[in-house]
């Protein structure tokens, strides 16, 4: 049977981008602790929808105004993406037959999927999956399902949107804990187009070959989406220990994946491992055994764009594409990292 393939990505960010230096300012930070998070994040900017503040520098916005702005910047940021994915191939939206809609930062019901289909043209008969609160690690556990569907259904059209407003769940206080997660993560939306050919055509566009999962049960509390009753608010708690926890257990599920291919991690040409922040990605070169310019597109995105939750190696995905360096019969790891804790592994060959 021909292995499902990624045919096209597409991204999308919202239009206003802020240096860190900004967020500070808007929101008369003084906490010296939290101050130093944001100039050692290694990040120069991220695209927000940031609110305006209050005139003690604090934003004013509900938990029911954060689901809302959640909403409507899936709309127009999945709208972007996907249009930029299906244009790619030549596709409208009415061309998709699978449609698996991944976030984490608002809750809807109906899910994104729904709403794609009331506003963005999708048909009425698409099979459809929400995949909600499953955190960074998500697009490669949405993935896998859309994978599966594409190979099962060979010749017909499955796509996957990984959306996250990432500002729909900030908590804005004076406390460390808050500020580790103010400091890292920005907005976006990711679509990946999946399509299993009826028959072996040839194609440049990369087979997926399988997928390695590993949790980390010791470290079930180390990344949590809580009730913060003082706020009234979610709020999204990391622990101090994550990049250690998640570097340490890093190569157990690439190890098992190459190894069911009779690989090793020098066979790999490319790794586009998710951005979730300086530390992990540090730990995971030196668990792994790979070096600065295999995840240059991963530091690149984190130095750019701020950590993009589950769809963040989508993008690194997009830049490996754009440098034109790939070759026929490379072979890429894409690897994701979130609550669980959790590393998700898969392998793909040009």
């Amino acid at each position: 049977m021909e292995r499902a393939r990624i045919l096209a990505v597409g991204t999308s960010h919202p239009p206003d981008r802020y240096s860190q230096q900004d967020i500070l300012d808007r929101f008369r930070v003084a906490n010296p602790h939290v101050r130093d998070l944001f100039g050692a994040s290694h990040i120069d900017g991220r695209y927000l929808v940031l609110p305006e503040a209050d005139e003690q520098g604090r934003p004013t916005e509900t938990q029911a105004q954060l689901l809302a702005k959640h909403r409507r910047w899936s709309l127009r940021l999945g709208a972007e993406a996907i249009e930029a994915c299906l244009a790619k191939a030549g596709l409208q939206a009415a061309d998709i037959d699978y449609l698996c809609c991944v976030s984490s930062t608002g809750f809807m019901l109906p899910g994104l999927t729904a709403m794609y289909v009331k506003h963005l043209g999708f048909r009425v008969d698409c099979h459809r999956v929400d995949i909600l609160g499953m955190g960074c690690n998500a697009g490669l556990n949405g993935l896998n399902p859309t994978v599966s569907w594409a190979q099962a259904n060979p010749g017909r059209n499955a796509l996957m949107v990984c959306c996250e407003v990432n500002s729909a769940l900030y908590v804005y206080d004076d406390t460390v804990n808050t500020g580790v997660v103010n400091s890292l993560f920005g907005d976006g939306c990711a679509a990946v187009l999946v399509r299993a050919h009826e028959l072996d055509e040839p194609s440049f566009a990369p087979r997926v070959l399988g997928f390695q999962s590993h949790l980390i049960p010791e470290a079930w509390d180390a990344m949590m989406y809580i009730w913060d009753e003082s706020q009234g608010k979610f709020s999204f708690q990391l622990a101090r220990d994550v990049p250690y926890v998640l570097g340490l257990n890093a190569d157990i599920p690439v190890r098992a994946l190459l190894g069911r291919h009779g690989l090793k991690v020098r066979d790999i040409g490319h790794w586009l491992v998710h951005s979730g922040g300086k530390k992990v990605i540090d730990a995971i070169k030196y668990t792994v055994g790979i070096t600065a310019h295999d995840v240059r597109h991963t530091t690149g995105v984190l130095r750019d764009m701020g950590n993009l939750g589950s769809g963040s190696f989508l993008f690194s995905f997009q830049r490996l594409l754009d440098e034109r360096v790939v070759r026929r019969g490379d072979y890429a790891v894409m690897m994701t990292m979130g609550p669980g804790s959790t590393v998700e592994t898969a392998l793909l060959r040009w």
